[in-house]
């Protein structure tokens, strides 16, 4: 089996090379590339393991013929066209937790910093001044901050104020009050953060609904002598209003980490009385610099080997343990959604996967993913767990996921529906001794019947005499029936029939086979 080859781009911790090759990936290190020599080498490469000085565009990820995943050592991906990249089927993943620690501890450095002016004593002192009375700061034990984002780095750091005595108050849309009890910390609206703060650090990434979320006016209306901290990402604050409320004394002093333009040469900003600033090291320590390369690294190795899938932005999660359970359930899903997506006609604007026994316990979205992958073939040819959702998207369709704690017939099943003209049409398939797939229904008739390799699908009349003319005709044709599965709805009745042949038959024979008597319909399966 040939192993996986990775590229490493950006400068990293030369442990993460070491890491690849046990996991058993080849690894190239070949930092300081132009994008012209990386779009050169790159269709070479499985993966592409990064920080933040390569940027992937799509010129980059047009020329990355084989790529099949982007490990991101750090938590900004800003350098990365995810939307591009899960267009071509690309995941892309990053390291949220291996620079946590480090980054809530330099805000909370910086929150000390601006509460005591410690920058600009530093300065005036070692300039041989000795400015005793002109630094008067506050203390922060018994103080308001409040955090705009309680994710992983925003509840370090709440952890960290807790501990300084301060008051924790937080906006964040997706903080439950049952995870703000547990954090020890006062869930506001954003509009009562700042009214109450006397401190506010930032910990959310940059999105359109986060642009500015400190404008100028929501700075201008909030507490007057508030200080504000950010060392989460450029651009959540108005940098211009920011300069004229640090100037008529509304804010009393800012720390900012980050910029909306990087690197920060000419800032309006600096210079500004009550305003101290750091290069962007919010990551930059020794500790972070190694534990994000070496969670990058065994995040893609184990992707690439094992399929395990960890901290992807544009794909389900999926853990090496989980894998090996999961990989029989995605095989059938996948199969079921190409099962229904060769047979459904007309536009299709709604699939629904229904998992029932034992499929109901598990993950459930990579189960989801392999359905879409299978469905949306009928779309692309270039289809995966990772585009098919955004292909969904694109064309319309409403995807819906139900769980059903109940066990039928099967111990484990799963079912998938989609809204067709004609109304809702299902298949429904389920695992024979754990590992193989099988379906089970077919539009409502029961067959059993192992998808794979080329099919002939046939609805017909239930009637005697109609398996041996379709038998013969395979037969004089020179076509080899592997296995012949057989369902109907009633006694003499419709029956549907699923052949699996050695190789495709010619359009000249499904021709004649639609002639044979007693069929309604003969369609060409692939598997």
């Amino acid at each position: 089996m040939t192993k996986p080859k990775v590229l490493i781009s950006d400068k990293m911790d030369e442990n993460a090379a070491r890491i690849f090759a046990e996991r058993g990936c080849d690894v190239d290190v070949k930092p300081g590339m132009t994008p012209e020599e990386l779009k050169e080498v790159i269709g070479a490469y499985d993966g592409l393991a990064i920080r933040s000085s390569t940027t992937v565009t799509p010129d980059i990820l047009d020329a990355a013929t084989n790529l099949k995943v982007i490990g991101r050592a750090g938590i900004g991906v800003d350098n990365v066209d995810i939307p591009y990249a899960s267009g071509k089927g690309v995941v892309v993943m990053n390291t949220p937790f291996g620079n946590s620690i480090t980054t809530a501890e330099h805000a909370i450095a910086m929150m000390m910093a601006l509460a005591r002016q410690i920058p600009a004593a530093n300065a005036r002192t070692q300039a041989g001044e000795w400015p005793k009375k002109d630094f008067m700061g506050v203390e922060v034990t018994g103080k308001t901050v409040g955090i705009i984002g309680a994710g992983n780095i925003g509840s370090i750091f709440a952890a960290r104020a807790l501990g300084l005595r301060m008051k924790v108050i937080a906006y964040d849309p997706f903080l439950t009050e049952a995870r703000a009890i547990e954090l020890g910390i006062e869930k506001v609206d954003l509009d009562t953060l700042l009214a109450r703060a006397d401190f506010v650090s930032l910990h959310t990434p940059l999105t359109d609904e986060t642009r500015n979320i400190l404008s100028r006016e929501r700075l201008e209306n909030a507490k007057p002598g508030i200080r504000i901290v950010n060392c989460a990402r450029g651009g959540l604050v108005d940098e211009a209003a920011l300069k004229d409320c640090l100037e008529s004394g509304q804010v009393a002093g800012a720390a900012l980490d980050v910029f909306a333009e990087e690197p920060a040469k000419d800032n309006p900003l600096f210079g500004t009385p009550g305003f101290i600033c750091t290069p962007h090291l919010g990551a930059s320590t020794t500790e972070a610099q190694v534990n994000v390369a070496l969670q990058v690294a065994e995040q893609m190795a184990d992707y690439l080997v094992n399929g395990g899938v960890a901290n992807a932005l544009n794909m389900p999660s999926l853990s090496a343990e989980e894998a090996p359970k999961l990989k029989p359930y995605m095989a059938l899903a996948e199969k079921l959604g190409s099962l229904v997506g060769q047979l459904a006609h007309g536009n299709l604007t709604k699939i629904s996967i229904e998992r029932e026994g034992a499929a109901a316990e598990l993950n459930g979205k990579p189960i989801t993913g392999a359905v879409l992958a299978g469905f949306m073939r009928r779309y692309s040819d270039s289809v995966n767990m990772v585009n098919a959702p955004y292909l969904a998207k694109e064309r319309g369709l409403e995807v819906s996921e139900v769980r059903q704690n109940r066990e039928g017939a099967f111990s484990t099943l799963i079912r998938v529906t989609v809204e067709t003209d004609a109304g809702p049409r299902s298949v429904a398939g389920t695992l024979f001794g754990n590992n193989a797939p099988r379906l089970v229904e077919i539009f409502g008739i029961g067959i059993e019947a192992d998808l794979a390799g080329p099919m002939l699908y046939v609805v017909n009349d239930d009637k005697p005499g109609f398996i041996g003319r379709i038998g013969t005709l395979m037969g004089e044709r020179g076509i080899n029936i592997g296995t012949f599965n057989l369902g109907r709805r009633d006694a003499g009745g419709e029956a549907v029939l699923l052949l699996s042949v050695d190789e495709a038959p010619s359009d000249a024979v499904m021709a004649e086979a639609r002639e044979v008597e007693g069929v309604k319909m003969v369609k060409g399966l692939s598997f």
